[in-house]
């Protein structure tokens, strides 16, 4: 079957919520209570232990598929404006995020501020002053925001576009 990353990733959620509910069911009918005097066989729920684990192992098998699939798909697709796999953009883009909170919180800070006073009643006033170029790095920001943006869109349409192969 032909589909896109961004269908597989809904197809393995469906897949995974499939399997948690056959587990809740097996858990919910793999045993039950009688009460002493009660016919067990009437309160019995309905439970094939055989088939209950072919369902599960076939719902398995196929997460194991779709999980391939989309490593592949990761590991070998090129996103061209930026010459990396998509794998490679997955770690990517976390860190320009971080780097972008990192320059989010430079960018705003004053040139000198007050320190708070220390205990003791001291009269000398500290000051902490920024040891760096505040609007250099507010470029910086804006530049590197501009490229998280076209980061992540440019991994949007690859996994919206392109398809590959799944054999479930």
């Amino acid at each position: 079957m032909k589909i896109t990353s961004t269908k597989a990733a809904k197809l393995l959620r469906q897949l995974n919520e499939e399997l948690r509910t056959l587990q809740i069911r097996e858990s919910n009918s793999n045993s039950f209570v009688a009460s002493l005097g009660e016919e067990p066989d009437s309160v019995r729920p309905d439970y094939d232990y055989e088939k209950m684990q072919i369902a599960q192992e076939e719902v398995e098998n196929k997460i194991r598929k779709v999980k391939h699939a989309i490593n592949v798909f990761n590991a070998t697709t090129l996103i061209p404006e930026f010459n990396i796999t998509i794998d490679e953009m997955l770690v990517y883009l976390p860190q320009l995020t971080k780097r972008c909170g990192k320059l989010s919180e430079m960018k705003d800070a004053l040139p000198k501020v007050r320190e708070r006073a220390g205990f003791g009643g001291s009269n000398i006033i500290d000051y902490r002053y920024a040891n760096y170029d505040i609007e250099k790095v507010n470029s910086d920001f804006t530049t590197l925001s501009e490229t998280l943006s076209k980061a992540q869109t440019a991994l949007d349409y690859i996994n919206n576009t392109m398809e590959f192969d799944i054999d479930i």
